[in-house]
């Protein structure tokens, strides 16, 4: 009776072992039933993920020499050199009158001043004037970067207090800002 209970048992774990091998994986199971074709994972090992873009690369079509690049899109800034290298960036908070893109020229600056927002602020670097509002880059005193009141036409585009004084000492007058898209 034993030989016979264990020639029962490794027939079935045989034919346990033959259906397993033979049967479809969830992937094929899952899309046979919907009429689809297995996912590529299911075959194709996942590709490496996308390489991080490098921050310092300065953007295309931002002209050539010594300048500041302003991206609306990106709200971030370059000081590029006259080899075409950014030698510092930075985020920005733009204000509520955006220059369109362009090419335009440091104009004026002001050590320290209250802004059209009431809030005091240092380096102002001003390089165009959109619907009657003076454009330029600065920095609040108090080392925050406070949001425009949507409301109000201003004209400050905001950063923090070391990038600030980067911009300072890299746009005199006459340096060349250009603002892309």
């Amino acid at each position: 009776m034993a030989g016979l209970t264990a020639a029962a048992v490794a027939a079935v774990a045989f034919l346990a072992y033959q259906a397993s091998a033979n049967a479809p994986s969830p992937d094929r199971l899952a899309a046979a039933g919907s009429g689809k074709k297995p996912a590529a994972h299911a075959t194709n090992p996942p590709k490496a993920p996308a390489k991080p873009k490098d921050v310092l690369a300065v953007p295309a079509q931002s002209g050539t020499g010594t300048r500041v690049v302003y991206s609306l899109a990106e709200r971030r800034v370059w000081l590029v050199n006259g080899a075409g290298k950014a030698t510092r960036t930075f985020q920005v908070a733009p204000s509520t009158v955006s220059p369109p893109p362009g090419t335009y020229a440091v104009g004026s600056r002001s050590g320290v001043i209250t802004g059209s927002d009431g809030v005091e602020v240092e380096h102002v670097v001003r390089f165009a004037t959109v619907e009657g509002v003076p454009i330029g880059f600065s920095a609040a005193v108090d080392g925050t970067i406070p949001s425009p009141d949507p409301k109000s036409k201003t004209g400050g585009v905001r950063m923090l207090r070391p990038d600030g004084d980067a911009l300072w000492s890299f746009a005199t007058v006459g340096v060349k800002v250009v603002v892309v898209p």
